[in-house]
């Protein structure tokens, strides 16, 4: 596998300057909990940022990477934090949402972006990482950055090239805000586990589904069966963040502070190249393979979809208010970037 293979020859490149840091203990030791299972390609790179900061730090700096249900389950950490059982997480924010539906707003407004960096930039320039951290310091953590795995694909059995397209499509999404804003654009949403999503494509239960990355999806199967993928995603991208217990980040000196940002801020980009790579070899397969037409949808429809998202985004900002804030700043920055008409 292509992201083992660099991690690999990342470790490598690491080996001497990290067992020359091993004479001396780190100054500051941390465990970290992902919501990523060991072995998966997320928390190989994930694996790959702690390596490096250790590296960037001369040592100073050991994070211990656990994988999901190490110590406490995906949704429990940040109370592992604050009670001093893990130093810090990397999950998706969306975890949450039931804490304040403020997280799973921020997480996946679904619809927002067609690109990582468009969540990138609305993190650094457009109030994003400020919003972060005003709902998690309440909380007892500091959100040091974002990264993601990307856009997640589309998977359909029928040639789907705009939003018109989506009415009265049974697919398979999951329960919330998804669904919600599926529903609003006219499919017809059904809860099914990700274990049951390539029988019911298989035996026409349902016509399409939100899934997973484009290289997940093809890896599995499932375009084998539903020959009209869309790539780029138009609907999913998950907010992944890098958070730690706010006392310990107020304890760090200044350059390990900035230490964790730059290397979290590195660490966002080389994911989103890795991940994509993976899924742009994916494509050119399929595409080759004759049986699959990959569909691009146009800036016009996406911005139709989004607006259509919005709608929901509105209907769950009333529910807290954070959700409010997450809504206003969300809403405000994609309309002046003329990401929303």
């Amino acid at each position: 596998m292509k992201i083992k293979k660099i991690s690999a020859l990342l470790a490598a490149t690491l080996g001497l300057a990290l067992s020359a840091q091993s004479a001396n203990a780190a100054e500051f030791e941390f465990r970290f909990q992902s919501s990523d299972p060991a072995g998966n390609s997320n928390f190989i790179l994930q694996q790959g940022w702690a390596d490096k900061l250790a590296a960037d730090t001369g040592g100073k700096v050991k994070v211990e990477l656990l994988p999901v249900g190490s110590i406490v389950e995906h949704q429990e950490t940040q109370d592992a934090i604050v009670a001093g059982i893990l130093d810090g997480h990397i999950t998706d924010t969306s975890y949450f949402s039931g804490k304040d539906p403020a997280f799973g707003l921020i997480a996946n407004p679904v619809g927002a972006w067609s690109a990582p960096q468009e969540m990138f930039d609305f993190m650094s320039k457009g109030g994003g990482n400020e919003l972060m951290n005003s709902m998690l310091e309440p909380y007892g953590l500091h959100f040091i950055g974002a990264t993601t795995p990307g856009l997640e694909a589309f998977v359909s059995k029928n040639p789907i090239d705009t939003v018109e397209g989506l009415k009265g499509l049974k697919l398979r999404a999951p329960e919330g805000l998804v669904q919600q804003v599926f529903a609003a654009a006219g499919a017809a949403p059904v809860n099914l586990p990700g274990s049951e999503v390539f029988t019911a494509l298989d035996k026409g239960v349902i016509e399409a589904a939100d899934y997973s990355v484009f290289s997940t999806n093809q890896s599995q199967g499932l375009n084998d069966i539903a020959h009209h993928p869309i790539y780029p995603g138009f609907h999913s991208m998950p907010l992944v963040e890098i958070s730690m217990g706010k006392a310990r980040w107020d304890a760090l000196p200044e350059d390990i502070r900035a230490a964790f940002e730059s290397s979290v801020a590195e660490f966002a980009l080389h994911q989103v190249a890795e991940l994509e790579a993976a899924d742009v070899q994916a494509v050119k397969a399929a595409e080759e393979g004759g049986k699959i037409t990959v569909h691009n949808w146009s800036a016009e429809e996406r911005a139709k979809f989004r607006t259509i998202a919005m709608g929901q985004w509105e209907k769950a900002a009333v529910r807290s208010d954070n959700a409010q804030m997450v809504f206003d700043t969300l809403s405000a920055y994609l309309k002046e970037n003329g990401l929303v008409k």
